[in-house]
C-alpha cells in the first residue's frame, strides 16, 4: 500500500492535526487561564481548518476508496463553518461549573464527528462510506449524552443510540443484497453494473430507509424530538444542521452516483417520502410549546426541503442542496444561540412562554431572532426565501407532472411554517407578562456567533450561489475524469 496517498486527503489530514493538538493542551493545560485559551485555540484551529477546505483541490487515494470532488469540498467548508458557529455560540453553556471540566471532551468529540463527516461525503466506496458514518455517529452519541446525569439527555442518548444502530443494521443489510447483484461496492464499478433487479431494488430500500433514519426523514422520524429536547442545545443545534446536512449530501451523491440507471423506481419513493415529511412534520411542529422540540419538528420539515433538491437535475439540485444546507446552518444556528443564551442567562427552561415579552427586555436578541425566523419561513428578502426558490427550481426542472403536483405540495406547506414562526415572533412583541426574561448582557462569544450567522442569514445571495455553480461544474467534470479513469484500470 502507499501510504503516501494520505498526502492527497489534506482536509482529513488537517482534522486530524487538530484533534491533536487539542487533546494535547486539553491534557497539560492547567490553571484559571485554561478554558479562554482552550477555547480560543479550538476556534482559531477551525477557521484555519475552513480555509484548508475551501483551498483544497478535488482529489481520489487508495484505488477510489477515498474520491473528493469540488461539490465535496464545498460541502467540507459548509460544515466546518457549522461547527465552528457551534463551538462558539456553546461558550455560555461551557462555562457552567459541571461542564467547564468536560470542556476539552466537548471539542474533541464535536471535531471527531465532523471528521466522520468528512469520510463520508468523501467516499467512494460503500465501506468507506459506512465506516464514516459510524465515525460520525458514535461521538454524536456522547454528545447528546454529555449532561449524562440530567434525565432527559440520557433519555435523549439512549433512543439516539438505539435508533442509529438499528438504522445502521438496515443499511447494512441493503448494501450486502447490493454488493451480491453487482459483486462490488465500488461506486463507480457498481453504477456500471447494476440494474433495476428484485435485488437490487431491496437494497436500494433498505439503504434509502437506513439513511432516512439519520436525516429524520417521515417515518424514520421518531427518534427527533426526544433527542433534541433532552440533548444540550448547543449539541442540538449541531445534530440539526451540520449532521443532517452531510447526510443530506451523501444521500444524493449515493443517488446520482450509484443509483442513476434506476432513477425511475427511487424518485417516485423519493416525492412520497418529501411530501410525508414536509406535511407531517408541519402539523406537529403546530401543536409544540417547547422550544427544541418545535425546532426538532421544524429542522424534520427543513430536511423534506433539503431532499426536494435530490430529485433535481443533477447540476441543479446538488447547487440547490448545498446553497439550502449554506442557508439553514446560518439561520438554524442563530434561533438555537438565543434558545441557547436564554436558558443560561434566563429562566432556565426553553418552553415557548419564556419568550413573552421578550422584546421589552432584549430587543436586540429579539431582532435577531426575528430575522432568522423569517428566513427559515423563507420570506423575503431574506436568503432562506432564495434557498426555497432554487430548490423549487431543481424539482420542477424534471418537467413531470408528479414533479410539479409534489413542487406545488411543497408550496403550499409553506403556510402553516409561516405560521409556527410566527408564533414565535408574537410571544416576543405581542404577549404580554408580568414577569418577562430580566435584560442580560449577551457575552463576546454570544455576539460573535449571532453576528456571523445575521450575515450568512442577510447577505449570502446569489454571489455565493454563483461560486458554488463553478465548484459544483469542476467538480462534474472531475467526477467524469475520475470515473473513466476507474474503468480504464479495469
Amino acid at each position: 500500500m502507499d501510504y503516501s496517498q494520505f498526502f492527497n486527503m489534506i482536509p482529513e489530514a488537517g482534522l486530524m492535526a487538530i484533534l491533536v493538538i487539542v487533546f494535547l493542551a486539553d491534557l497539560f493545560m492547567k490553571g484559571e487561564k485554561k478554558h479562554a485559551t482552550l477555547s480560543m485555540l479550538t476556534c482559531v484551529l477551525l477557521v484555519a481548518q475552513v480555509a484548508l477546505c475551501f483551498t483544497a483541490q478535488p482529489a481520489e487515494a487508495f484505488a477510489g476508496l477515498y474520491t473528493a470532488t469540488a461539490a465535496a469540498q464545498v460541502m467540507k467548508v459548509i460544515l466546518t463553518a457549522g461547527a465552528f458557529i457551534v463551538v462558539v455560540m456553546a461558550q455560555s453553556w461551557i462555562e457552567r461549573e459541571d461542564v467547564l471540566r468536560k470542556e476539552g471532551e466537548f471539542y474533541e468529540l464535536v471535531i471527531s464527528t465532523l471528521l466522520g463527516m468528512y469520510m463520508m461525503i468523501s467516499s467512494g466506496h460503500f465501506l468507506m462510506f459506512f465506516l464514516g458514518l459510524e465515525m460520525a455517529s458514535v461521538p454524536m452519541a456522547c454528545l447528546v449524552a454529555f449532561d449524562k446525569y440530567k434525565k432527559e439527555s440520557a433519555e435523549g442518548a439512549a433512543k439516539f443510540v438505539l435508533t442509529a444502530t438499528f438504522s445502521s443494521g438496515v443499511m447494512l443489510y441493503g448494501i450486502s443484497f447490493l454488493y451480491g447483484a453487482c459483486g462490488t461496492l465500488y461506486f463507480a464499478d457498481m453504477a456500471a453494473k447494476i440494474s433495476a433487479t428484485p435485488l437490487t431494488i431491496m437494497g436500494l430500500v433498505f439503504f434509502f430507509s437506513g439513511l432516512g433514519f439519520k436525516i429524520s426523514l417521515v417515518p424514520f422520524h421518531f427518534w427527533t424530538a426526544d433527542t433534541y429536547q433532552g440533548a444540550p442545545t448547543a449539541v442540538t443545534g449541531y445534530l440539526s444542521v451540520v449532521s443532517k446536512g452531510a447526510a443530506a449530501f451523501a444521500l444524493m451523491t449515493i443517488l446520482l452516483k450509484v443509483f442513476g440507471p434506476m432513477v425511475e423506481y427511487y424518485e417516485t419513493l423519493m416525492y412520497i417520502v418529501i411530501v410525508l415529511t414536509i406535511t407531517v412534520a408541519n402539523l406537529f411542529a403546530l401543536r409544540q410549546t417547547e422550544l427544541k422540540r418545535f425546532m426538532a419538528f421544524s429542522s424534520i420539515s427543513q430536511a423534506g426541503y433539503i431532499m426536494l433538491a435530490a430529485v433535481g437535475n443533477e447540476t441543479m439540485g446538488l447547487t440547490a442542496l448545498m446553497y439550502y444546507v449554506l442557508i439553514y446552518v446560518a439561520a438554524n444556528m442563530a434561533v438555537f444561540t438565543v434558545i441557547n443564551v436564554v436558558e443560561t442567562r434566563g429562566k432556565g427552561n426553553t418552553e415557548m412562554s419564556v419568550f413573552d415579552g421578550f422584546y421589552t427586555t432584549n430587543p436586540k436578541l429579539s431582532f435577531l431572532l426575528t430575522l432568522a425566523l423569517f428566513s427559515l419561513a423563507g420570506i423575503p428578502p431574506f436568503a432562506g426565501m432564495f434557498c426555497k426558490f432554487f430548490v423549487f427550481m431543481a424539482a420542477a426542472q424534471q418537467g413531470t407532472n408528479i414533479a410539479y403536483a409534489v413542487v406545488f405540495l411543497a408550496l403550499v406547506n409553506t403556510v402553516p411554517s409561516l405560521y409556527y414562526y410566527l408564533k414565535i415572533v408574537k410571544c416576543m412583541y405581542i404577549n404580554k407578562t408580568d414577569t418577562p426574561i430580566a435584560t442580560f448582557q449577551s457575552d463576546g462569544a454570544t455576539r460573535t456567533a449571532l453576528a456571523l450567522c445575521t450575515a450568512g442569514v442577510q447577505l449570502v445571495n446569489s454571489k455565493c450561489a454563483k461560486r458554488t455553480i463553478l465548484a459544483l461544474a469542476s467538480g462534474k467534470a472531475d467526477n467524469k475524469t475520475q470515473n473513466s479513469q476507474i474503468k480504464t484500470r479495469q
